[in-house]
């Protein structure tokens, strides 16, 4: 159900690195939590958890195309460094609390397709980046 709170998203920033890939890219998710880690003990009548390591993961689908600074050079210098810096917020550059930037340190994207291509479409690259850090910043 939609309210006056709802966020139409029409000018988000992506970064990867010190690359912004905003103009290239057509979707991003961003999920971030905790690993749960059980703690029940005997006594108990149910099962109990706590907070765990931080867990984080960000797709991205990107318009493919090649020579420097594109999205598949980008993304060949990120594949398998574990150590990738990824900055994402939904509407622009002024972190804000209606605006809050994430920042994610140390991602890892093992894998991606630099070759994706279909007769009469554009070509698209999905990446997926999973483990390190995440970090919100409201701080205008």
């Amino acid at each position: 159900m939609a309210t006056t709170a709802t966020t139409y998203l029409s000018n988000p920033t992506v970064m990867i690195g010190a690359v912004d890939v905003t103009a290239m890219c057509s979707s991003a998710t961003l999920t971030v939590g905790f690993d749960s880690l059980e703690a029940t003990s005997f006594g108990d009548t149910g099962h109990l958890f706590v907070k765990g390591l931080q867990s984080v993961s960000v797709e991205l689908t990107l318009f493919n195309y090649y020579g420097a600074g594109s999205a598949e050079a980008t993304l060949f210098a990120a594949a398998g460094t574990g150590t990738t810096t990824l900055v994402i917020s939904p509407a622009g550059a002024s972190e804000s609390a209606t605006n809050p930037e994430y920042t994610i340190s140390n991602a890892m994207m093992a894998t991606f397709t630099p070759i994706n291509a279909t007769v009469g479409e554009l070509s698209m690259i999905n990446a997926s980046f999973t483990g390190g850090t995440f970090a919100r910043d409201i701080t205008p």
